[in-house]
């Protein structure tokens, strides 16, 4: 029998101790009147308290037992005297262990270490854990099993659980500065006859009742854009969606988008948007807008500066300054040719503009490490957005790029039903089946002009707390199946 097995076993064995005693843990109930960390920070000599959590430390004295108590709010220490609770009692504690979830009541009061402390005069056994908790409590450090089992790497790991309750504050000042800014949020479906609203793979499914296949949105884009021909001149949806491509760093299956579309906006109103929200989720979550990025020993890499105003630049000029200001003078050929000598990674069927935008991908967005709105990029990028009245090679875009990645992309959106459609077949390629026509329609009863951003909020967490991987911001991240 391993060691688990074996602590296993002495566990069930100590809940049977229990129940021979008539404690019955899964049965009990306690209703704390306030967090274990709570009772720490608002300490009064003999303050009679109610708390309850889960035994992370126990030091069994002979007759006196030192235990630390953790819940959400956070730790404390409690101390049971033998003649205090009475032996029949004291000896329900022989059977306790790391991870078993108590209630007690008791005066606070003080060690001679200075150690505030719970007296206990009474308590109450709710959970009895069978199986040891992770590490000794000492931080869980296989990555795998912290991904797989996360329950076990927010039990054992502090600073996990701050990352994932700083997104929780994050997306909740996300909807509120939307909120005063009289958006109204929505919510659209996520299985969609035709995917729309981006070029990605999707997942497809079937619909026994209805005998028809439909796939897990690859954005939100296109149904909110018809609440705008309805009338919501303000939307944004926070939601998930699913794209069917490769894991990495930067990348997971089910991710999370913000998107947002103002009736009457153009990309600049949107630009001032997205700084305006950044800008004040960072000081009002994280009470700073200078962001560091720690290795894993804990020493400083970057310092992000996200101080108003942030760089405004066009697509072109950012290409010029890294592959030469002729750039869009030469040849295409020439261009493939630089490309590749630039160290750009380029596909055999890579057309002009891809080309270029390999070279932009590979060598200049991961050096956008400050906030930088990157502007008017080519037009066969973006099917969505409106040409740019001074130069019809370009749509009326940014990118948003923080920390070497894109954080928001942003549009003055198409509304020219005609134009719409013609360039969504060119992007289709002709195959009128990937047409979504309830948005042509909805286009055709008249779209006011409006602007529209996108929000990868996973990558927004990965940027504000100092993440590289996505993985560590998502609470559940997609594995592979275990054999």
């Amino acid at each position: 029998m391993d060691d688990t097995n074996a602590l296993i076993e002495q566990r069930k064995a100590n809940l049977a101790a229990l129940a021979a005693r008539g404690c019955h843990p899964f049965r009990n109930k306690f209703q704390p009147t306030e967090g274990c960390g709570e009772a720490r920070a608002n300490y009064a000599e003999g303050r009679i308290v109610g708390i309850a959590g889960r035994i992370t430390a126990h030091r069994d004295m002979g007759k006196s037992q030192f235990m630390d108590l953790k819940d959400g709010t956070g730790r404390i220490q409690i101390y049971v005297q033998k003649k205090a609770v009475g032996d029949e009692q004291f000896e329900i504690f022989r059977q306790l262990d790391l991870a078993d979830f108590i209630g007690v009541r008791g005066a606070l009061f003080t060690t001679r270490t200075g150690e505030v402390s719970v007296k206990v005069e009474e308590f109450v056994v709710l959970t009895k854990a069978l199986r040891p908790p992770p590490a000794k409590w000492h931080g869980l450090e296989d990555t795998e099993t912290r991904y797989r089992q996360r329950y076990l790497d927010l039990m054992a790991n502090d600073g996990v659980r701050e990352t994932f309750l700083k997104r929780s504050a994050i997306i909740r000042e996300i909807r509120e500065f939307f909120h005063e800014r009289g958006y109204v949020e929505v919510e659209t479906p996520m299985m969609q006859a035709i995917p729309g609203g981006a070029a990605a793979r999707p997942f497809k499914t079937h619909h026994n009742a209805l005998g028809c296949d439909f796939y897990l949105r690859i954005a939100l884009e296109l149904p909110l854009k018809r609440l705008l021909v309805g009338g919501l001149d303000r939307v944004f949806e926070i939601g998930r969606n699913f794209r069917n491509e490769g894991l990495s760093r930067r990348h997971n299956p089910e991710f999370t988008m913000l998107e947002a579309y103002e009736a009457f906006g153009d990309y600049a109103t949107m630009m001032e948007t997205v700084e305006s929200m950044v800008c004040r989720v960072a000081q009002q979550v994280l009470g700073t807008l200078r962001i560091e990025h720690r290795d894993p020993e804990g020493n400083l890499t970057r310092t992000i500066n996200l101080e108003r105003p942030w760089r405004r630049a066009t697509y072109k000029e950012l290409v010029r300054e890294k592959a030469g200001a002729d750039w869009f003078e030469i040849s295409p050929a020439d261009r493939r040719t630089k490309a590749l000598e630039l160290g750009a990674e380029l596909g055999d069927d890579y057309v002009d503009f891809e080309v270029t935008q390999a070279v932009f991908e590979k060598l200049i967005e991961p050096t956008l490490i400050d906030p930088v709105f990157v502007t008017h990029a080519p037009k066969e990028l973006i099917p969505l957005a409106k040409l740019s009245p001074d130069d019809p090679s370009t749509v009326e875009v940014f990118e948003c790029c923080i920390n070497g990645q894109e954080i928001s992309p942003g549009y003055t959106e198409q509304n020219d039903p005609v134009e719409q459609r013609e360039r969504l077949e060119h992007q289709a390629g002709g195959e009128q089946q990937k047409l979504d026509e309830d948005f042509l329609v909805a286009l055709e009863h008249g779209m006011p002009p409006a602007g529209g951003i996108g929000v990868g909020i996973d990558r927004l967490c990965m940027m504000l707390l100092g993440q590289e991987s996505i993985r560590d911001v998502i609470l559940f991240p997609q594995l592979r199946p275990r054999t």
